[in-house]
């Protein structure tokens, strides 16, 4: 007899297979919007709605050009336009992202691993460029204790001056299945991430199926990554 996981997985694979590239971008561009990290990037389907809009592209200017019947036309233009702009509103969230993060993701791994060829090439850039402009600019005026741009006083070895995504941030979620035993953290002062110490809540969370909920990402991060939870 198959297990609950293994139910679930079948459930996750035939639901994937019956959604259309156009319905994963739209899936994927939402997910990467409601996250406060920079999530995987998803090379192989960018690689096929990329080859399906060359494709639309080139049958819509095959039918204006042979006087197909202009209804018809719009609505191919229409169904491009709206793939058009899933994938740039997908790319610029990503971009947005490494600009507002590119320390942080440039100097952790994992986050690394998240980008694409060009997105790697595009951090490092930036990340190069903007030190050295800082260092000539400024930091070269300072006290030598200072001129660190990723810490107020070389004293301190934390990187605080570092922007980096707020994993506490709240989030609205939704499964496709029952996920139990979630342990959400509770602000022990109620202070923000950061400046407060955090404990387990005494109950573990649990997620019915497709039930809209309101919580911590941190607390739903690991099933957002292993493709468990959609965020809204």
């Amino acid at each position: 007899m198959a297990s609950a996981s293994d139910l679930g997985s079948t459930d996750d694979y035939e639901a994937l297979m019956s959604m259309t590239d156009v319905e994963l971008l739209k899936s994927a561009w939402r997910q990467e919007k409601a996250a406060p990290e920079i999530l995987q990037f998803e090379s192989r389907l960018i690689k096929r709605v990329r080859e399906q809009i060359q494709l639309m592209e080139e049958t819509v200017e095959e039918f204006t050009e042979s006087g197909f019947d202009p209804l018809t036309v719009s609505l191919y233009q229409m169904d491009l336009d709206r793939t058009q702009f899933l994938l740039r509103s997908y790319l610029r969230i990503r971009l947005q992202k490494i600009e507002k993060y590119m320390f942080h993701i440039f100097a952790t791994a994992e986050l690394l691993t998240r980008l694409s060829k060009e997105e790697k090439w595009f951090i490092e850039r930036c990340c190069v460029d903007l030190q050295t402009h800082l260092e000539k600019s400024v930091l070269s005026q300072l006290p030598y204790t200072y001129q660190s741009i990723f810490q107020q006083s070389v004293i301190n070895d934390e990187t605080d001056m570092v922007a980096k995504p707020q994993l506490d941030t709240f989030v609205v979620c939704k499964t496709k299945y029952y996920l139990g035993h979630i342990q959400l953290e509770d602000n022990a002062d109620g202070e923000p991430d950061g400046s407060g110490s955090q404990k387990p809540l005494e109950e573990p969370f649990e997620m019915e199926p497709n039930v809209l909920y309101f919580v911590r990402y941190k607390a739903v991060k690991k099933f957002v990554e292993e493709g468990k939870i959609d965020l809204y």
